[in-house]
């Protein structure tokens, strides 16, 4: 008979996952590593993928109860397991609606804490209550203290859209952490995680000891799973499952990499989204697990508010420093869309003594789900819509049906706000683009060939699209026979250029089925297109 573990969605405690017999992938060697080495560290990583968890794993360890880590790999090791004083905040259950809240929960949560150690205290100011709590903790176990703060800039990530408060907050948190400094020779060790890296100067200035483990690589696996430990303890699970019920596309274990695979902080390892295998497992399906649990309103926004800056994601190359952290008065969609989870590393370039990264979307889950979020941000289409146009237009491209395509497109572009619109052929070249690759296609914008550049290059298994976009300004009242003539002398236009500069020649030679389009935009609500 095979053992099937249980598994621990939602369960961010070490001792009931390790005590109830739960799926535990083993990561108390980098517990061991970061005890053994510097003092104070900085994590970011997106939501849901195991930081607390972590914390909790640290927080066993500096309780002392080595029996609890038996059969792990730190129990072998020459780990002392000596016991310190651990005070351990977790700011996402602090309240943060206003400065006011926000303080006077943070004192609160640090009163609970004091009370629970028979310490009397009476302090108003966090940063004074904080810095008291140590100070007592050291004293009364005559050992310094670890400090774990988890979820550090909830504060600030909630009020992204309300700018005014976000930076209100952002100040009080800074002179709550700042004190941490100061109380460096109370303290054994200081661990902080979140979501975002805001830089040093607007979060941590005065904790200048801070190392940052984010993008190094010996810590690129330490939260999620690795395709390793998929196999070393989920194998009877995806057993079990092939034998209840057939899934299509293949063998599951690959379908699990395709769906939810993929996240990497250095490029050449990967790790899996905890949350969403976790989910599959307990719903025996692919769904969009880890998205539908929570996008940000202010990415969709963001990108909503600019739909020309998505097209710059694809591929991205970005420098570390652009990466490695943002102002709240400066936010710059790219650093935010990799720290919360939707962008992830796909190769680092050196470029001599400085590396520049090239982004990607990490797996099936995120591509598909926040595509369509965003192109039904971009229209007044819910995302229902949405998926049933993608999988017409996939399925009219498939057959070659482009007529058909088209008129679902301009269904789409109809739905686009008038204010969204520009009169420029650039605008509509992109949110074609936009649109197309937000549906899951793959398609190559400003292609390279020795005749020129191509506007648009779909290829599928056994065909070629080569597309060209033209703009032509049109009087709204204008008379339909002139628009027709504007139509149809844009179309030739477009379609010449194609033929007369070679555009489909290279494609020729690859024995694929070759389809030479052009399209044409007069405005919102008038496109046309000529197939030759």
């Amino acid at each position: 008979m095979i053992l099937i573990k249980k598994l621990p969605l939602g369960i961010q405690s070490f001792r009931n996952i390790i005590e109830g017999g739960y799926v535990y992938a083993d990561k108390t060697q980098y517990v061991y590593n970061l005890a053994e080495g510097a003092k104070s560290y900085f994590l970011s990583r997106p939501r849901r993928f195991g930081k607390s968890l972590f914390l909790d794993t640290i927080n066993e360890a500096f309780s002392g109860d080595k029996e609890l880590f038996k059969g792990l790999w730190i129990y072998d090791s020459d780990y002392s397991f000596e016991r310190h004083p651990v005070l351990r905040l977790d700011i996402s259950s602090i309240a943060n609606k206003s400065t006011e809240d926000l303080e006077f929960s943070l004192v609160s949560a640090l009163k609970n804490i004091a009370e629970a150690e028979g310490l009397a205290v009476d302090y108003k100011i966090p940063s004074d209550m904080f810095k008291f709590l140590i100070q007592a903790l050291y004293e009364k176990y005559n050992s310094a203290v670890v400090v774990l703060i988890d979820e550090y800039d909830k504060p600030i990530l909630d009020h992204l859209t309300n700018i005014e408060l976000a930076e209100a907050n952002r100040a009080v948190i800074k002179s709550f952490y700042g004190i941490l400094k100061s109380m460096d020779r109370y303290l054994r060790f200081t661990f902080i995680t979140g979501v975002s890296k805001f830089t040093k100067t607007s979060i941590f200035s005065e904790l200048n000891n801070l190392l940052d483990i984010t993008l190094m690589y010996q810590y690129s696996n330490i939260c999620g799973i690795t395709p390793d430990d998929l196999t070393r303890h989920f194998d009877a699970h995806i057993a079990y499952l092939e034998s209840q019920r057939e899934y299509q596309g293949g063998c599951i274990k690959e379908k699990i990499l395709e769906w939810y695979d993929g996240y990497s902080w250095d490029g050449k390892t990967s790790v899996i989204n905890p949350y969403s295998l976790l989910s599959f497992f307990m719903n025996e399906r692919f769904r969009s697990f880890w998205y539908s649990s929570g996008t940000p309103a202010f990415l969709i926004n963001l990108i909503k508010n600019k739909p020309a800056s998505f097209l710059a994601l694809h591929n991205m190359e970005i420098s570390e420093r652009a990466l490695d952290a943002f102002e709240i008065s400066k936010m710059q969609i790219a650093p935010l869309l990799f720290q919360t989870g939707y962008l992830t590393v796909d190769k680092i370039r050196f470029r001599g003594v400085t590396e520049s990264f090239i982004l990607k979307m990490p797996n099936r889950e995120v591509s598909e789900a926040f595509n369509l979020g965003i192109v039904a941000g971009l229209t007044d289409n819910d995302e229902n819509f949405m998926e049933t146009a993608y999988w017409e237009i996939k399925e009219s491209l498939n057959s070659g049906d482009l007529r058909r395509m088209l008129e679902l497109l301009k269904s789409i572009f109809a739905s686009i706000p008038y204010e969204l619109h520009i009169k420029h052929e650039s605008y509509y070249h992109s949110i074609f683009y936009a649109l197309t690759l937000l549906l899951g296609f793959d398609i190559e914008a400003e292609v390279s060939v020795s005749g020129g550049r191509i506007d648009a290059v779909m290829e599928l298994t056994d065909k070629v699209y080569i597309l060209e976009f033209k703009y032509a300004r049109c009087a709204p009242d204008a008379a339909p026979e002139a628009k027709q003539a504007l139509f149809a002398k844009t179309l030739e236009d477009g379609l010449r250029q194609i033929i007369e500069k070679g555009y489909s020649d290279k494609f020729v030679a690859d024995g694929k089925t070759v389809y030479r389009a052009a399209f044409a935009f007069l405005g919102r609500d008038e496109i046309d297109m000529l197939i030759g």
